[in-house]
């Protein structure tokens, strides 16, 4: 099983209303690592963006969605840097256009405890039928649904 580019790989996000753009980012992390970590935010870190599902239930969607894999791990997340700023086995990090930040700043922060920096791959958004990415946001707001197809059409 030790085919992939990598050996451990992490992942994190929100992943509310989960939808095809955290699947491509999640497909590619898969991809890449023998092991995969997924960081989640928790209810109280993920709580910033408003009203979503709870930790527990987004965490139990993630599990279900890769219930035929085993070579990963779902953990809660109190901030943006997870277990990356404290465990050097990480080799990767995959992010979205919109965190790739925040993994810019993990390296920064492991390369000041003398950590090797990740690799980070920056997966592209999933566009929407109208040309807008796909979010969470928007399929809370009735706008679109999980796969990019509008609900609703805005009167100007």
């Amino acid at each position: 099983m030790n085919d992939k580019k990598y050996n451990k790989v992490a992942v994190g996000g929100t992943f509310d209303k989960f939808h095809d753009g955290h699947k491509k980012l999640l497909s590619t992390a898969f991809e890449l690592g023998n092991q995969i970590e997924i960081g989640v935010t928790s209810d109280e870190f993920g709580g910033l963006k408003g009203d979503i599902d709870s930790c527990k239930e987004r965490m139990d969607n993630l599990k279900l969605f890769f219930k035929d894999k085993s070579n990963f791990n779902v953990v809660p997340l109190e901030d943006p840097f997870g277990t990356t700023i404290y465990e050097a086995d990480f080799d990767a990090i995959v992010v979205s256009e919109e965190t790739e930040p925040n993994a810019v700043k993990i390296n920064e922060i492991r390369t000041s405890k003398d950590m090797n920096p990740l690799d980070i791959v920056i997966v592209s958004f999933v566009l929407a039928e109208d040309g807008n990415p796909i979010s969470s946001t928007r399929i809370r707001r009735g706008e679109i649904n999980k796969n990019g197809l509008i609900l609703s059409k805005r009167k100007n």
